[in-house]
């Protein structure tokens, strides 16, 4: 498989790794709650996504149902944090330390590539087995982000580049081709992984009727199936009980079901049997094989009484109806067709072309933020909430867990509550959002999606319109001023604002505008915000409030774990790196205690302002002992052989605990 390569790649395949691993901090003032007093298990999270999503891994690696980003297109004209010039000093020492001194040399490409390829790596170790991701993109990295995510989630994953119609009126004013349309490219974790489908249609259902009464509306289908050469059993044929004419399949076409099926299907006609009536050449015929090929003694369905009889029976059952499976078209005359009863079908199958009447386009995605913030332009380019539900309704189930990590103004977040609203489904949400904007905006915007908020509406009533044609384009001032006169003599207080006159198309127009408050109910849902904490480790941890990384050296007094983390925030993180397993409090039984899986009981004996030891006095404290017991302590005074009696491993801090 081919693969990308850039200025920079070889530091950052494995970086993520050497990110540090931070606490999330839940700021209650900032968070919402239910009618429960419950979150619902959403977070919303600000800092930077890196940081964030290895904060996430203990609870969520391979919890993940389905994934949005909105990344940065890397147009060279974006305003915000992740612009293509790195001017956010944050990104800018990342990549200086990262990257290293070459930095300085890379283009807005390599940057771009460089800030994304880590943040894919962590992605796809959120998602479940049987998860998606759903990335926006522009033309300008659009193919080099489908070469890194063939290197990252597989070629074979690959689901589908959709061209979603963002603009419902492409602009005319730029030189060469106006853009229309933007990619969302779709990656699963298994290679057969399938969408979910869509609410179908009143145009897809207008093609079934029910024209015999029949239980069900149907449309008419083939009866027939392919393969006749390897089904040869199901090659044969059946007599028409209104002309009494042999049907066969057409060439290389067999019956789509077994002959005892069809024989009881087209017994609800009229008496039927089963007769060999030596048709070898003709079946041989059908399955494209010599006679001497054909399988022998496939018997024909036939009449079993005479055409006359099993005509009246037959005819009897087309006037009164409900008709058999298999029927005869053209009131009795035709061919055989079967029928599809629209109870037996799915909803739609979604296509790689979402048109903006479907999912909404940019204009959209602004109008309705503009509507939550009062008519403030807050945030540039948000996506419609109606393209991240189609997201959802085909790729997260009703109580799964979606995943923004690039939530900008958190269109992600209200389409969710409003999926959960119209279906009654329980889907949650993690967004992450790095700008200073996480609380103000993104967070703004899901409480007034809770909390509902009031819109105001704009309706228009017109009060003049004279169109002007060849023929009355001299008395075109009488119409202006006759516009003007209505415009003058409207009541005042009427309307909030009388517009024009003024030219609509071909038309003189004057309007009287009103705007007229509405009321977004609520929505009874909550969340969690959360700041990125202290650094587990020492040597992690900041030495300003600027952003730091660390530097890869874990040696020396630095590397101890940070006092100011609360030990259950240690446990989480070492029962993680043990087990890969949900973690439970369970330090009501025990402060040292982490839990106990698969035999194994696990201890973690620190204390932020002490050392401890693994003794025996500590150890008739432990209330839980598995087969194999393992305890984390600063040092230990028991010899192997007295721990290996016991079977007791013994684990240093901080040396032993693991580094993600």
């Amino acid at each position: 498989m081919p693969t990308l390569d850039w200025m920079g790649k070889d530091k950052v395949v494995d970086y993520y790794h050497q990110v540090p691993y931070r606490i999330l901090e839940r700021i209650p003032d900032k968070s919402v709650l239910d009618r429960y007093g419950s979150d619902c298990g959403n977070m919303i999270i600000h800092g930077d996504n890196l940081e964030a999503l290895k904060a996430l891994l203990p609870e969520y690696e391979d919890q993940v149902d389905c994934i949005y980003i909105d990344p940065p297109y890397n147009t060279g004209n974006e305003g915000w944090v992740y612009n293509d010039n790195v001017n956010d000093p944050r990104i800018r020492k990342w990549l200086g330390q990262a990257v290293g001194k070459e930095g300085e040399d890379l283009t807005r490409h390599d940057k771009w590539l460089c800030m994304m390829y880590p943040r894919l790596q962590l992605l796809r170790k959120m998602l479940k087995p049987t998860g998606s991701i759903f990335i926006s993109i522009g033309d300008d990295e659009c193919a080099s982000l489908k070469y890194v995510c063939d290197e990252i989630f597989g070629l074979s994953c690959f689901q589908g580049d959709i061209s979603w119609q963002r603009s419902y009126a492409p602009r005319n004013d730029k030189h060469g081709m106006p853009v229309e349309v933007e990619h969302i490219l779709a990656y699963s974790m298994k290679s057969t992984w399938e969408p979910g489908r869509l609410e179908r249609t009143e145009e897809m259902d207008a093609k079934y009727s029910n024209p015999d009464n029949d239980f069900a509306p149907w449309k008419s289908s083939d009866g027939f199936a392919p393969n006749a050469a390897t089904h040869q059993g199901m090659v044969y044929a059946i007599q028409h009980p209104f002309t009494g004419e042999l049907i066969y399949p057409y060439a290389a076409a067999c019956w789509r079901y077994d002959q005892p099926t069809m024989l009881g299907i087209m017994s609800g006609w009229c008496d039927y049997k089963l007769e060999d009536i030596h048709d070898e050449a003709k079946r041989a015929e059908v399955c494209g094989v010599t006679t001497n090929d054909v399988r022998p003694g496939v018997k024909a369905i036939v009449l079993a009484h005479s055409l006359e009889e099993s005509r009246k029976q037959a005819k009897q059952v087309l006037n009164q109806g409900p008709w058999p499976r298999f029927y005869f078209t053209k009131n009795g005359q035709g061919g055989i067709c079967r029928k599809t009863y629209l109870t037996n079908v799915e909803g739609k199958l979604p296509t790689n072309l979402w048109m903006y009447d479907d999912v909404g386009h940019t204009d959209e995605g602004a109008k309705e933020l503009k509507e939550i913030f009062c008519g403030r332009a807050v945030f540039q380019n948000p996506k419609p909430s109606r393209l991240v539900r189609r997201i959802l309704q085909i790729a997260c189930p009703d109580d799964g867990l979606v995943l923004d990590a690039f939530a900008g103004s958190g269109t992600t977040a209200q389409a969710v509550l409003q999926e959960n609203a119209v279906n009654h489904s329980g889907r949650r949400f993690i967004l992450i959002e790095m700008g200073d904007y996480a609380d103000g905006i993104t967070a703004e915007r899901v409480r007034k999606t809770i909390n509902g908020y009031r819109t105001t509406k704009k309706h228009v009533e017109r009060l003049y319109e004279k169109k002007l044609t060849a023929s009355n384009l001299k008395r075109c001032r009488d119409f202006y001023d006759a516009a003007q006169t209505v415009a003058d003599n409207v009541a005042e207080g009427t309307y909030d604002k009388v517009e024009g006159p003024r030219m609509d198309g071909s038309a003189i127009v004057v309007n009287g505008i009103t705007y007229k408050g509405e009321d977004t109910p609520p929505i009874d849902s909550g969340f969690s915000f959360y700041e990125l904490g202290p650094a587990l480790f020492v040597d992690e941890a900041p030495s300003d409030a600027s952003y730091r990384l660390i530097t890869g050296n874990h040696n020396g007094a630095d590397n101890e774990l940070n006092p100011t983390v609360p030990r259950l925030e240690v446990m989480r993180y070492v029962w993680y790196t043990e087990t890969k397993a949900h973690f439970e409090d369970r330090t009501d039984e025990h402060p040292y205690l982490m839990g106990e899986i698969n035999g194994v009981a696990y201890y973690l004996a620190w204390e932020p302002d002490g050392e401890t030891t693994l003794d025996y006095e500590l150890l008739a404290q432990l209330p839980v002992r598995g087969e194999t017991t393992v305890i984390y302590a600063d040092r230990c005074v028991l010899d192997d052989g007295a721990l290996n009696a016991m079977n007791v491993r013994y684990k240093q801090i901080p040396r032993q605990i693991a580094r993600m």
